[in-house]
């Protein structure tokens, strides 16, 4: 793997999976482009690839995508951008099944399905479109709802794995409940929860797989923009229709001004640490004991740039009660509001 070196992020064990990866990693959600129920809208398939490589020369070890990201256009993209990186270089790349799309409608909401047939043919046709032999960890997205217990389709994962399609296998979404299920049936190696500053209430589930020798990943640390320092009620208002972001109450009314109040109460942290607003909400959910890394979305190597110095900032306690305080002040999110 890339990244050892001066300035690389530092590494941590990912769980038992014997993977070790740099505490931020790529996440290419956005870039999956338009078209679709969850896009972020279009985007410039080069500037995509451009980010991708910047990352990886900064050190940064792995990215996480998924089938249902721009309708399997991340993965194409991923793979696109990876490809002519030597071996001993490239980035490990987790992606994720259970959400499946109408090829007829690409702008409805996917399906949460399950079923173990499903999973396979999802999981042939992400190692064609990543031109790869394994995936390095293979995840469900998401609890199914089409009827299918979470005992099959995490065995089904499970058989995956055994057949050496992926190397490692874990779970996105889930519960601690949810957790105990799965772990009955096959060690679970790795979690994906939200969790920033903003979505608290996945603590409890990090709490878990710090009990269960379980890696965690979590997703938008910087609550998709909102905790970056750069976001506006102007920008929000701009929103495309086709970006998701422009129907989520977090981003409209009384939710957006509470977390941008939040977003502006990291400046002064910030500027202690002589870092940026998105760096400091980052190293806020790693400094959580369960926490072994964070995805970190970009569309530009300049974003890359932004959100690097986190793997690498530790707030002091001084810091985390002057958050947590914030937290209370603007009444942004819910769950608990320190490590």
């Amino acid at each position: 793997m890339s990244g050892e070196g001066s300035g690389a992020p530092p590494r941590k064990p990912l769980g038992r999976t014997g993977m070790e990866i740099t505490r931020v990693g790529f996440g290419a959600w956005a870039i999956g482009g338009g078209g679709w129920a969850f896009a972020w809208g279009n985007q410039d398939d080069d500037d995509s690839v451009r980010a991708i490589r910047h990352a990886v020369e900064r050190g940064v070890n792995w990215i996480d995508t998924a089938a249902v990201y721009g309708l399997g256009h991340s993965e194409e993209v991923v793979a696109r951008a990876v490809r002519d990186i030597p071996a001993d270089e490239r980035p490990y790349v987790f992606t994720k099944c259970g959400l499946v799309w109408d090829e007829g409608d690409p702008s409805a909401a996917p399906r949460r399905v399950g079923a173990p047939e499903s999973i396979r043919r999802e999981c042939e046709a992400s190692l064609r479109r990543l031109g790869v032999e394994a995936i390095d960890l293979y995840q469900m997205h998401w609890p199914a709802d089409d009827g299918t217990p979470l005992e099959e389709y995490w065995g089904a994962l499970a058989r995956l794995k055994e057949e050496g399609k992926a190397r490692a296998i874990g779970l996105s979404n889930h519960t601690v409940e949810q957790l105990e299920a799965a772990e009955r049936v096959a060690h679970v190696d790795t979690l994906q929860p939200h969790f920033s500053a903003i979505s608290r209430e996945s603590a409890r589930e990090l709490a878990w797989c710090a009990e269960h020798g379980t890696g965690t990943i979590v997703y938008s640390p910087m609550q998709s923009g909102l905790l970056t320092g750069a976001f506006t009620a102007e920008r929000a208002a701009r929103l495309s229709d086709d970006d998701w972001r422009s129907r989520s109450p977090d981003f409209t009314g009384e939710g957006l001004e509470r977390n941008l109040a939040l977003a502006a109460a990291l400046r002064p942290v910030a500027a202690r640490h002589g870092t940026t607003v998105a760096s400091v909400a980052v190293a806020w959910t790693l400094a959580w004991p369960g926490c072994t890394a964070a995805i970190v979305g970009a569309r530009s190597p300049g974003q890359v740039d932004g959100w690097i110095p986190a793997a690498s900032l530790r707030l002091t306690d001084a810091d985390l009660d002057e958050i947590a305080e914030a937290i209370r002040r603007t009444g942004a999110g819910s769950g608990p509001e320190r490590p």
